[in-house]
């Protein structure tokens, strides 16, 4: 989660009434520095923003359809995926003391007013603004600690074939559903590593980036950086496909270090 200009926090709504959601979203145009980027209207829709836009912010009915508010919080800790902060938005209390058990930043009651939603923005500008600040100074992209010895060489199955394939011939690797696909210059094929962590673990930090949950590139490699929607970038990789990979929001801000966008 990164905020994408100076004082700016990303934000999404979730709430299966429309009216609730326009309401909302008509109440936070008062504060300048919350750019929606996104509503959903139901749970499966809340997992499905946070994850492929890696909000700073979600205000989140409770009760929805499918699955609820504290459902969603539950589904993406069980996926591991970086998560934001939650104000939960209600017309009922008695969540609030699960609300809270799961992390969640603050519990609005229905229907929100001004003076109570300006309060809970105040802590979330301050919380996303602290946890910013390890990020601020770092000049290139981190990286697990450097192992004691780096592989220069991975094993990668294509065709029922093991081939055994340079690390810097490595252009990136993406996982799905579990199984890692690693592109070279020379072929393409899985590795026997179980998750992108581990397998950049073993490569050089200062050449393997993760630039998103999925993603892991050679950053010798990138062949354009394209500016996206909502000031984010996406990599043209050097592979026969010319391939974009989008770049979390949590890895913007390095990536304009890096490159001095």
């Amino acid at each position: 989660m990164t905020a994408r200009g100076i004082g700016t926090i990303t934000t999404v709504i979730v709430d299966d009434e429309q009216l609730a959601c326009d309401e909302l979203n008509y109440l936070l145009r008062e504060f300048p520095e919350i750019e929606l980027a996104a509503t959903g209207h139901n749970g499966l829709e809340a997992v499905q923003l946070i994850e492929s836009l890696e909000p700073d912010l979600v205000f989140m009915d409770v009760q929805m359809p499918g699955l609820d508010g504290l459902g969603v919080i539950r589904r993406l800790k069980e996926r591991d995926v970086p998560l934001p902060y939650f104000i939960l938005a209600t017309a009922y209390d008695q969540y609030a003391v699960e609300a809270f058990a799961l992390e969640a930043m603050d519990y609005l009651l229905k229907p929100v007013e001004k003076d109570r939603l300006a309060v809970t923005l105040e802590r979330a500008r301050r919380a996303i603004a602290e946890k910013q600040k390890p990020a601020l100074d770092v000049p290139a992209p981190s990286g697990p600690s450097r192992p004691a010895l780096q592989r220069t060489k991975l094993l990668v199955r294509s065709t029922n074939r093991n081939f055994i394939v340079d690390a810097n011939d490595v252009i990136y690797a993406t996982i799905d559903d579990g199984l890692i696909t690693v592109v070279t210059t020379s072929l393409e094929g899985q590795s026997n590593y179980r998750t992108i962590e581990e397998l950049q673990s073993n490569l050089d930090p200062d050449v393997f980036w993760r630039v998103h949950r999925s993603f892991l590139v050679n950053i010798n490699r990138i062949k354009e950086v394209i500016p996206w929607f909502k000031s984010s970038y996406q990599l043209k990789m050097d592979d026969k496909r010319q391939t974009e990979i989008p770049v979390s929001r949590v890895q913007t801000k390095r990536l304009r270090a890096l490159l001095k966008l």
